[in-house]
């Protein structure tokens, strides 16, 4: 039995807000909800008598509140408690949910419901519960498709180890959130004050060196070697970590446009772009390393290369359809694994390791010089070339140690080719459903107050955003943000299937394209100036540069800046 302090007038909010100090969260991130009235009264009286707490943030959308625990635990990779309302707000949180399950974030979400519905003893829920807000069979039976754990807190004598186990699991990989639904009459029971014995992080798992060695000497014989990753820079060092193995083996790296965060410097010699294509058919071993789904269509297998799969959780629970071709794993940690496979660069042929290293070195000179050549073409055309807004940023932010949060589409590869990020966690694209960008964005910057965050975003992503709230947000915890929206005034990517599905259809035939246009919105921009934010619309090449910056001096002084660039494609 759990020894039990006393605490007069302590209830389930009291339990539920220890439990998430047990945890080591930073932020309880909230939207409001009725059932959770015990937790407010929990921190009020904290506050007042001085005891510790999480942070609690005050957020008036559920997608705001789930993106910034989202952005937060990118940067700080631990988990955050995160408080919905009822089903209805975990619904409206739903799409973050599982934007964070795809972006491996911990976090243990709550909402609640009711289990008397005014029939049993003890305070009214309320009638609400009886005629809007229940769902059968309880929120935790919604939230299970898109969370790694969802179960129900049955009791406020077990709720603190509940949320615990709930961490544990969120955190362990693939980390994810995890979800807790807590019945307001729980939230309401008195609590006898047994308390959850704080959690610590996860210990490593470690490929054995009779796994690792095997796979050393595949490396040391192969002529062609390929490095392919999408997230290896999401887990802690492995960004440093797979800089060193490539570096010690002199390997091409590669990061597919399904890469979702910075993993190797885009400046490096060995960086060797973003398309797998030329290798599908040259290498003979190809490393996916973090690679959720490397190739596509998924049948399309290399011709005559060996495949290892470097990855703690190679196949993803939550992934429908995967297929890796492997023919080796190594599953320990991944940044633990590059550098045992880093320690074994030896003994090699020093001859045909200088061969591989001068055609990759050549490869990278030629793309930079593919970039430098994009960027003058870029610079002479008449109007806001997306290019040219991508090579600025990249200019204005040199030497800043920027974060660039990405939620464009048509334009992402522009933005991951030419920003040219080059330092750990300085590149983060938004997963899932679009309209989660400013969200995240705003996380990113409660992790990293003293880094420029900018946010890329495209204008069919910014009509998605709960703007207002993301807004208030900003002001509210003194979060500035850069946006900058490539704006070309039309849902490009629908546009584009349209065209490659019916290319000689009544749409080509008339120009009736449906669903894409967006020259009805207004200036995006002029959203912002009710908040007193800087806001810029530019649609002239040479107002960029001088937009921009204005944009970054009012956010280096505090303030959220909005650059509208009316883009010509």
């Amino acid at each position: 039995m759990t020894d039990i302090t006393n605490t007069p007038g302590a209830d389930g909010g009291d339990a539920l807000v220890t439990a998430f100090n047990a945890v080591g969260a930073d932020y309880i991130f909230c939207s409001s909800g009725s059932e959770w009235a015990p937790v407010w009264e929990s921190l009020a009286r904290r506050h007042r008598d001085g005891l510790p707490c999480p942070q609690y943030l005050d957020l008036t959308h559920e997608t705001v509140a789930v993106g910034m625990a989202t952005g937060y635990g990118l940067v700080e990779r631990r988990p955050q408690g995160v408080l919905l309302h009822a089903a209805p707000g975990l619904l409206q949180g739903s799409m973050a949910m599982h934007g964070a399950l795809l972006a491996g974030v911990p976090m243990v979400v709550s909402s609640s419901e009711s289990t008397t519905y005014g029939d049993g003893p003890g305070q009214d829920p309320g009638g609400q519960w009886y005629r809007n807000l229940s769902i059968v069979g309880g929120p935790h039976q919604i939230a299970q498709p898109f969370t790694k754990w969802s179960n129900e807190a049955a009791s406020v004598h077990t709720l603190p180890t509940m949320v615990t186990r709930a961490a544990e699991l969120a955190w362990r990989a693939p980390a994810g959130p995890a979800y807790l639904n807590v019945p307001l009459e729980i939230l309401l029971e008195e609590w006898d004050g047994r308390e959850a014995k704080p959690i610590v992080r996860p210990g490593s798992t470690h490929s054995s060196p009779e796994e690792v060695d095997p796979v050393a000497q595949l490396i040391r014989e192969a002529e062609n070697p390929v490095i392919v990753t999408e997230t290896a820079g999401r887990e802690a060092g492995g960004f440093e970590a797979l800089v060193a193995f490539a570096e010690a083996w002199n390997i091409p790296v590669v990061e597919p446009d399904s890469a979702v965060c910075g993993n190797f410097p885009r400046t490096h010699p060995l960086h060797a772009g973003s398309d797998i294509g030329p290798w599908m058919d040259e290498a003979d071993l190809i490393l996916l390393v973090n690679c959720r789904a490397p190739f596509y269509p998924p049948s399309r297998r290399p011709t005559k290369a060996t495949i290892v799969v470097i990855d703690e959780v190679p196949q993803r629970p939550h992934v429908v359809y995967q297929v890796l071709f492997a023919d080796k794993y190594l599953e320990g940690n991944v940044a633990n694994t590059l550098r045992q496979l880093a320690k074994r660069a030896k003994d090699l042929d020093e001859a045909a390791v200088a061969v591989r290293r001068a055609a990759q070195e050549q490869r990278h000179a030629d793309e930079q010089a593919a970039i430098a050549a994009a960027e003058t073409k870029a610079a002479q055309a008449e109007g806001v070339d997306p290019v040219l807004v991508a090579a600025t940023l990249r200019k204005l932010l040199e030497g800043q140690g920027g974060i660039v949060v990405d939620e464009t589409i048509t334009h992402s590869r522009v933005v991951k080719r030419h920003v040219q990020t080059v330092d750990p966690d300085s590149y983060f694209y938004v997963q899932g459903g679009l309209g989660q960008g400013i969200a995240v964005a705003l996380g990113v910057k409660l992790a990293a107050r003293e880094r420029p965050v900018v946010l890329t975003i495209g204008d069919g992503a910014f009509a998605y955003n709960p703007v207002i709230p993301s807004y208030d947000a900003s002001n509210a915890y003194e979060l500035p943000l850069l946006i900058v929206v490539f704006n070309n005034r039309v849902y490009k990517s629908m546009n584009m299937n349209h065209r490659r599905f019916y290319p000689e259809g009544a749409a080509a035939d008339t120009g009736e394209w449906l669903g894409t246009d967006l020259h009805r919105l207004p200036r995006l921009a002029a959203f912002a100036e009710p908040f007193g934010m800087h806001t810029e619309t530019v649609d002239a090449p040479e107002a960029l540069a001088p937009a921009l910056e204005r944009a970054l001096k009012a956010v280096a002084e505090g303030t959220t800046a909005v650059v509208d660039v009316l883009v010509t494609r």
